[in-house]
This record gives C-alpha cells, sequence and structure tokens, in this order.
C-alpha cells in the first residue's frame, strides 16, 4: 500500500496580505480573482474564481468556505459557513495547464441588513500513490476572501485616531486606528491616505501622501468590516518617535 507524509502549505487571504488580482502558489496553481465582492440580491449576486493547474500532474482540488470575524487585528474565521454560499462544484480534477472555473453564489437573506465576509479556501486534495510506492506531498490551500454587501448601505471610513509604533527594525512607524460606522464593508485602498508629523512645536519632519495603488502596495486591500475599528500599521520609516502624527483620510469608491 504505498504511503504519503502530507506537508500543508497555507496561503493567506490575498485581500488581507496581497495587491494582486491573482496569486500563483508555488507554480502548483494560479487563483484569480483573489478577492469577490457580492451583493445580497440582483444580477452581483454570484462570481467565479478561477483556478489554473500550472504544474505538470492533475491537481486535485475542494472548495470549502468559512464565516469571517473582523477584529481589530483583521479577519479570522470564526467557523463552518451555515450554507449562506453555494460553491460549484465543490470538487475538481484539473488537468496540467487546464483552468477550472467554480461558481460561488450567495443563497442567504435578500435583505442582509450588515454585510458578511468568508473565507473560500481552494485545498488542493492528496493523491493516493500506487501500491508499493512511498512519498512527500505537498498540499497548497489558498484562501479567497468573498464580501458580501449589505443592502441597507454602504461603508463609512473614518480615522479614529493615531499613534507611533515600531517597525521590523525598531524604526518609528505611524500606526492609525479606522473605524468604520456603515453597515457595509470597505476598503482602505479604495481612498487616499495624507499622513505627517510634526515636533513638539509644530515644526513639519514628515509628510507623504498615498494614493490607492500606494496603500495596496504597502498593506494590501486593507478590509474594514461593517461597524469594527481595525488597526493599522504602515511600513513608512518616521524621523522621530516623539513626533504627533496625524492622518488623513480621503474616501473614493467604497
Amino acid at each position: 500500500m504505498g504511503k504519503s507524509i502530507f506537508i500543508l502549505m497555507r496561503a493567506a487571504a490575498a485581500a488581507l496580505l496581497f495587491a494582486s488580482a491573482a496569486c500563483d502558489i508555488a507554480n502548483a496553481m494560479t487563483v484569480e480573482p483573489v478577492i469577490v465582492d457580492l451583493k445580497p440580491n440582483g444580477d452581483k449576486m454570484s462570481a467565479t474564481v478561477s483556478v489554473q493547474n500550472t504544474a505538470t500532474t492533475p491537481l486535485p482540488v475542494e472548495l470549502t468556505a468559512q464565516v469571517l470575524k473582523f477584529t481589530e487585528d483583521g479577519a479570522a474565521p470564526a467557523g463552518p459557513d451555515p450554507g449562506d454560499l453555494v460553491i460549484f462544484p465543490p470538487q475538481a480534477l484539473i488537468q496540467p495547464g487546464q483552468t477550472q472555473a467554480f461558481r460561488i453564489q450567495w443563497a442567504g437573506d435578500p435583505e442582509l441588513k450588515q454585510s458578511k465576509s468568508y473565507y473560500v479556501t481552494v485545498a488542493q486534495l492528496p493523491v493516493k500513490l500506487p501500491k508499493g510506492q512511498s512519498a512527500i506531498q505537498i498540499l497548497y490551500n489558498f484562501q479567497v476572501l468573498v464580501n458580501v454587501a449589505s443592502s441597507e448601505g454602504g461603508p463609512a471610513l473614518s480615522i479614529a485616531k493615531t499613534g507611533i509604533g515600531q517597525g521590523k527594525k525598531k524604526e518609528p512607524v505611524p500606526v492609525l486606528w479606522v473605524q468604520n460606522t456603515g453597515p457595509s464593508y470597505g476598503y482602505l485602498s479604495r481612498g487616499n491616505l495624507h499622513i505627517s508629523e510634526s515636533d513638539a512645536s509644530g515644526k513639519s519632519l514628515f509628510d507623504k501622501q498615498l494614493s490607492p495603488q500606494d496603500i495596496q502596495q504597502t498593506i494590501g486591500f486593507g478590509v474594514i468590516g461593517p461597524n469594527t475599528t481595525r488597526k493599522i500599521t504602515l511600513p513608512l520609516a518616521l524621523p522621530s518617535a516623539t513626533g504627533v502624527v496625524k492622518v488623513q483620510f480621503d474616501a473614493g469608491n467604497p
């Protein structure tokens, strides 16, 4: 009987950590898009995620959904999807060089009062080995962020407060708390940020503008859940650890 040692490689949700519209996982598969926006009713209740097998052997995959809970530190799985999302097909065997389309459709409340978010995990399944063979199988999991908008309105993002934290090299960096008082999720990367620092006398020490593209490249999409506040550390070195940091957010498209 063939035996395998499985090594599971997880890729974090691209909507939180990546800025690209597709993600290539160790030359095993390409998943596109990495973030999906749905509406609870109308013609945007469903979307398609494409998975391409970029390897030289058949790729068995399975898609499952988990509910997300937003906290100050971001988003984390909070349990299996109770049936709000329908995924078809739930499993597929993708031949080398081929692409499989998976449809994700909202099947929950058509009058959703507060937006909901999910991780849809694209999981590579183990392959049964021929009798007598042994091997190490590296299995890749990739999480696509799926957001379903509220029917009651959009996001309302604002900067609740700011501070100074430490970067990877212990350098001072700006920290901001982004508040969303709207019933729907929002993206920090849909607007512009103006970051400044001054000393105790009011003298300008630092001044920088971040466009939507700059924000994506710096922190990712910056998803903020409905009626929540998220703490975000910007990897921008400040000249002083004792200055006063101000951040202005100019909202673009929600």
